[in-house]
């Protein structure tokens, strides 16, 4: 048997060098002529790689490459990041918004948040069950019939599942709802439309909650819902050809495959064990798209797994995420169960966001009622919601909606324009799907690396990380204001 001995820290002492060592950070705009290298040196503590990812995902940044390592009790990480149109990080409001929101004044860059619409100053819905067409539609006409106007709103499916957080407020004083009968009344309202099409005994919730600074960053938090609902029980193998071999790819419900086909751009983890270091590494092989590293690290974290090194890189439209990782007590990832389950979670956090269907952008007057009203439109043209996010910028409202045909034919021209003529405002039909490999990337890999980067990536931190690492390390520097 391996014992790991691990030295206790006191929590005080950890806060202490957190102050005594504030995370530094470095805009490096020299060094690559296509991406901005992020640099971030800091006292490491359990979750402050998921606070770093969260702040540039927050920004909107997209990472194509990083390399990490917080062994130790420091951490050192270095992120190739670009803004949404591929271009350099330049503009100083958001360096000055990375620099604050890494550092130890955090607080602040809570404040800031400029790219999201989510609130802090509301009550919020937290919504799980089974998915059906028209149930975002039912769920808004009961809020809009109770008087609670809906400030913001996020919703996720996955797996014929589905978790939405909803931001509502009192439509008398705009004030959160606080009243117990009224909360009660509330909820016993969204229970009855989440209980209306399941099936006896099946998994669901309502729970309404109020808000408060520091409270559990939105998508995380939607990813713990779905958690919890077992969405991850369904994933699905790619199918791959089988090979049972010691070395094997876990895929869906625990299926092996050793090869991957090169058209395959299905979800591929990997766990091996490093008997020499005690680590587990974990390799996480999936089609690119915006906010993955996000969705991994937050899916390792909340698992309670630390990620000690790390390497990321994407080519094409292929992503591979390598993890070196250890459970928070220590030990490596021991039972084939234990990484039966990481497996099956790694592989529903990198899908939920993987949008099938029409992508409509939609801006207009923001009015009481309109989410409901936005829904019922979807649901009388026969149009289901696969991913929804909404919410209020001054007087307009701000939305983004993928939908498909409740048939599961294509979209048609016709009734796109039905739906733009009844909502008003702005619909913009941004794609028409994200289900094919060709247009679900948005990161870029660094083109003066890409000659680095085989056929099928693989890193290894022996030789890799650490000459990286050593590289850049002396070059950390203040951002210059």
């Amino acid at each position: 048997m391996d014992i790991t001995y691990q030295p206790y820290i006191d929590p005080d002492f950890e806060v202490l060098i957190e102050r005594i060592h504030p995370p530094r950070v470095c805009i490096d705009n020299d060094t690559y002529p296509d991406c901005t290298l992020v640099k971030v040196d800091s006292a490491n503590k359990h979750g402050m790689l998921l606070e770093i990812v969260q702040v540039l995902t927050d920004l909107d940044l997209v990472i194509s490459k990083s390399y990490i390592s917080s062994d130790g009790g420091w951490l050192m990480d270095v992120f190739h990041a670009t803004d949404q149109l591929g271009n350099k990080i330049t503009d100083e409001s958001l360096i000055q918004n990375i620099q604050e929101g890494i550092c130890a004044s955090r607080r602040a860059y809570r404040e800031i948040r400029p790219s999201t619409l989510m609130s802090i100053e509301n009550t919020a819905l937290e919504i799980t069950g089974m998915d059906r067409p028209g149930l975002m539609s039912e769920m808004s006409a009961v809020l809009a019939e109770l008087g609670c106007r809906i400030s913001a709103a996020i919703a996720w499916t996955h797996n014929s599942r589905a978790a939405c957080i909803i931001y509502v407020e009192d439509d008398s004083n705009g004030e959160p709802i606080t009243d117990p009968c009224r909360v009660a009344q509330v909820q016993a309202q969204l229970e009855n439309v989440v209980e209306a099409h399941h099936y006896d005994n099946e998994r669901r919730s309502v729970r309404l909650t109020a808000t408060a600074p520091g409270q559990t960053h939105t998508e995380r938090r939607l990813h713990q819902l779905m958690v919890a609902d077992g969405d991850y029980e369904m994933c699905s193998c790619c199918g791959s050809d089988c090979d049972n071999d010691d070395d094997v790819y876990y895929i869906g419900h625990g299926s092996r495959y050793k090869t991957q086909k090169k058209e395959c751009y299905g979800t591929h983890v990997k766990i091996e064990k490093c008997n020499e270091t005690g680590y587990s590494i974990v390799t996480v092989r999936s089609r690119d798209r915006p906010k993955l590293l996000f969705d991994t690290v937050c899916t390792l974290t909340d698992m309670q797994y630390v990620v000690f090194h790390a390497a990321i890189s994407s080519k094409e439209s292929i992503a591979v995420q390598e993890y070196y990782v250890r459970h928070r007590s220590g030990r490596p990832l021991d039972s084939e169960d234990e990484k039966h389950l990481v497996t099956q979670c790694l592989i529903a956090a990198t899908e939920r966001r993987i949008s099938h269907g029409l992508k409509l952008d939609i801006r207009t007057e923001n009015r009481i009622g309109l989410l409901s009203d936005i829904t019922r439109v979807f649901r009388e043209n026969g149009l289901s919601i696969t991913r929804a996010e909404i919410g209020t910028r001054g007087e307009r409202a701000v939305g983004t909606f993928y939908v498909k045909d409740t048939s599961g034919q294509n979209v048609d021209p016709e009734t796109i324009e039905t739906v733009r003529r009844e909502i008003g405002g702005t619909v913009v039909v941004v794609n028409k799907s994200l289900s094919s490999p060709s247009q679900a990337t948005t990161s870029r890999t660094s083109r003066s690396n890409s000659r680095e980067i085989q056929e099928r990536p693989r890193f290894s931190l022996g030789s890799l990380l650490w000459s990286h690492l050593e590289r850049i390390s002396s070059n950390f520097r203040p951002i210059k204001s």
